[in-house]
């Protein structure tokens, strides 16, 4: 059976729960760990759930927050639905004898 795996990127209530409140108070940390990244990649990473991340990076926000990879991200998964076959029930029958009829413009000075 598939199934859908998801995750959860929990940095943003991480560093909520530690005082830090803008994506620039992480850019500090981050540097006193030898890990340069700019204020838009930091903020992105803030922001945005990340598709890729490096290990060393993810690491260092770890250790930041004193915490393991499971309080930096959730994972669910669960049995994915088995998809439904079309039935032929929600096909409409067009009637093909109705057709359009042509317009006849008639002007208003005759």
């Amino acid at each position: 059976m598939k199934r859908d795996v998801d995750y959860a990127w929990r940095l943003p209530e991480l560093m909520a729960s530690h005082g830090m409140h803008n994506s620039t108070d992480l850019i500090v940390h981050l540097r006193e760990r030898d890990i340069d990244l700019s204020a838009s990649q930091v903020y992105r990473l803030v922001t945005q759930r990340p598709e890729r991340i490096s290990l060393k990076i993810f690491a260092a926000v770890c250790d930041i927050f004193a915490c393991g990879p499971e309080d930096l991200l959730t994972v669910t998964a669960a049995d994915a639905r088995p998809k439904k076959a079309a039935t032929g029930s929600n096909v409409v029958d067009l009637n093909k004898s109705a057709r359009p009829r042509r317009a006849r413009v008639v002007r208003d000075d005759d």
